[in-house]
C-alpha cells in the first residue's frame, strides 16, 4: 500500500489555506526549512505528523529545537530533509530522497537513484516563482514526487 507523504518548505512565518488543503490526507508532513514561527509548526501538525528541519531564517528558542538534518524512514524508503542541499556534500548511504528547500525553486530531479526534491516555497511569494508544495508517494521503497502549485490569490494572507 502506498504511503502519501506532504513536503513544505520555505513558509516564513505565513502558513496559507491552499497550502493546508493540499496535504491533506498525508500520513506525513516534511518541511524544509525557514519555518519562521512555531505557529506553522501547530497547523501542520493538526493534519499529519510533521518532521521538519532549521533553515537558515529560523531564529529562537523554539527554532533550536529544530535539527538542521533529519533522517525518516517511511513507506519503506529512507529520506534524508536538509534546508539546502548546497550545504550536503554527498547523500548519506542508502538514502532513496534528499528533501531540500532554501532556493524557492520547486524541482524533481533523479541522480545516481536518488530523488531530489525541492517542494518550492509555500510561503509570500519570492520574484516570480510559484507558490508550491510537493507529495511524494512512497510504495515499496520507491519513491514519486509530484509538485503541486497553489491556487493562491493575488494579496497573500497574513502571517502566522
Amino acid at each position: 500500500m502506498a504511503t502519501r507523504i506532504g513536503v513544505i518548505s520555505d513558509t516564513h512565518g505565513l502558513l496559507r489555506p491552499e497550502a493546508l488543503r493540499a496535504l491533506r490526507g498525508c500520513a506525513l508532513i516534511v518541511h524544509g526549512g525557514d519555518v519562521g514561527t512555531p505557529e506553522v509548526l501547530e497547523g501542520l501538525r493538526a493534519i499529519a505528523p510533521v518532521v521538519a528541519v532549521r533553515g537558515n531564517n529560523d531564529r529562537g528558542a523554539w527554532a533550536r529545537a529544530l535539527r538542521e538534518t533529519e533522517t525518516v524512514e517511511i513507506g519503506g524508503a529512507r529520506l534524508f530533509v536538509i534546508h539546502d542541499v548546497k550545504a550536503l556534500r554527498r547523500p548519506p548511504a542508502n538514502v532513496d530522497v534528499v528533501i531540500a528547500g532554501h532556493s524557492h525553486a520547486p524541482s524533481v530531479v533523479r541522480r545516481d537513484g536518488i530523488v531530489f526534491l525541492n517542494p518550492g516555497s509555500a510561503g509570500p511569494r519570492r520574484f516570480t516563482l510559484p507558490v508550491t508544495v510537493a507529495r511524494l508517494r512512497v510504495e515499496g521503497g520507491r519513491s514519486r514526487a509530484t509538485i503541486v502549485t497553489l491556487p493562491v490569490p493575488s494579496r497573500p494572507p497574513k502571517k502566522a
